[in-house]
């Protein structure tokens, strides 16, 4: 099991009390990943839950070793076993700490609320199919690809074996035709409200409302901060966007899965993921290019890109300044992303999976923060 909020490690949890209460948790063995875990909380708290083995795996790579040491163990093969649990630091405590928290402070946070609003260079939103993969592919984040999704952990094993499969997956990709990258893209007039976000119809009337966590300490950041207040008198402008790399090499991920062909399935799932997330940055920059915030603020290269070294932000859902996926049926309502075969799941799932929305903010102090939650 994979979970990426907070809220699916108890759904986590959940199951393998499931397991344990079918009884089945001696004949399977579980595998427990995903960025809202760490190996403390599995190894520890929940392989003392559960009454099989559970093993906490970083990323896919471990997990197929894992996999490799449980079948060997299974089969008998000499010298086959599972590595060692994470010991315990900290004795666990038998009773449970009691949080004491100090009273909220009220009001918005220290984020400028003069600065000039860029005129958005047109209202509502636009198709575009067809992007060419030489125009994202260099936007593609190698660090992450090579070290967290193939988990290559050296520099020489990147340039001799992640450099050459990758120029491979991206020939073939090309010469197959398996990527179908579109975007659906556009400006809103909008207000904040306290934590909420206020998107406008086109008499003023609230079209939609989002409502994001507030920081508890520090500056007290919040993603609605980043807008003119309803009460200012000015109306501010949101740009949203989807992305998507088609559906075609989610098509053949699944092929080569059923073919138990395991490694190909994940190098090549591993870049598609990557492949979408290039095209939502190589389409950020052109945000910001027709809204005019690039300028001279832009940077020279793509690791600068990458750490944000740019006016704006750009805010993807799911993520601690807006953690509420369900906000991605306001995005959808308004993009109509399915005009790009793009469709959003009872869970609040894009589908195809090589798939990104996201919330793109002007203002000159939008960056990155954490509004709150904690990673198991």
């Amino acid at each position: 099991m994979s979970g990426l909020l907070v809220k699916s490690t108890v759904i986590m949890k959940e199951n393998l009390q499931e397991l344990n209460g079918r009884g089945l948790a001696a004949k399977f063995p579980v595998i427990l990943g995903g960025a809202a875990l760490t190996r403390a909380y599995v190894e520890q708290d929940l392989h003392e839950l559960y009454e099989g083995e559970v093993r906490y795996a970083r990323d896919a790579f471990e997990g197929l070793r894992l996999m490799d040491a449980l079948m060997g163990v299974k089969r008998g093969v000499p010298g086959a076993v599972l590595p060692p649990l994470k010991p315990r630091r900290v004795p666990k405590r038998e009773t449970p700490v009691v949080e004491v928290r100090e009273p909220e402070p009220a009001g918005r946070s220290d984020v400028a609320a003069d600065n000039p609003v860029p005129e958005p260079p047109f209202l509502g939103t636009k198709v575009v199919q067809g992007i060419p993969l030489a125009e994202y592919a260099p936007w593609l984040d190698e660090t992450a690809l090579f070290k967290g999704q193939w988990g290559l952990k050296d520099n020489a094993t990147i340039e001799t074996e992640g450099r050459p499969r990758l120029r491979a997956l991206l020939d073939r990709i090309e010469r197959e035709d398996l990527v179908e990258a579109a975007v659906v893209y556009g400006w809103f007039p909008c207000v904040s409200k306290g934590d909420d976000l206020i998107v406008l119809d086109e008499d003023g009337g609230e079209r939609t409302r989002f409502s994001f966590p507030r920081q508890q300490r520090g500056r007290r950041l919040c993603l609605a901060d980043f807008h003119r207040a309803e009460d200012s008198g000015e109306v501010d402008a949101v740009a949203l966007q989807v992305v998507t790399v088609g559906s075609r090499i989610g098509e053949e991920t699944a092929r080569l899965f059923a073919a138990d062909a395991y490694r190909d399935y994940l190098e090549l799932h591993g870049l598609s993921v990557q492949l979408a997330e290039a095209l939502a940055e190589y389409w950020h920059a052109g945000v910001r290019a027709e809204w005019g915030i690039a300028g001279a603020s832009e940077p020279a290269g793509l690791e600068g890109m990458l750490r944000t070294e740019y006016r704006g932000c750009r805010y993807s859902l799911g993520y601690p300044a807006c953690p509420d996926l369900e906000d991605r049926a306001k995005i959808a309502a308004l993009l109509r992303p399915e005009r790009i075969g793009v469709e959003l799941s009872e869970e609040y799932q894009l589908h195809p999976e090589q798939s990104t929305d996201a919330i793109v903010v002007h203002h000159p102090e939008a960056s990155y923060f954490n509004a709150g939650g904690r990673r198991l």
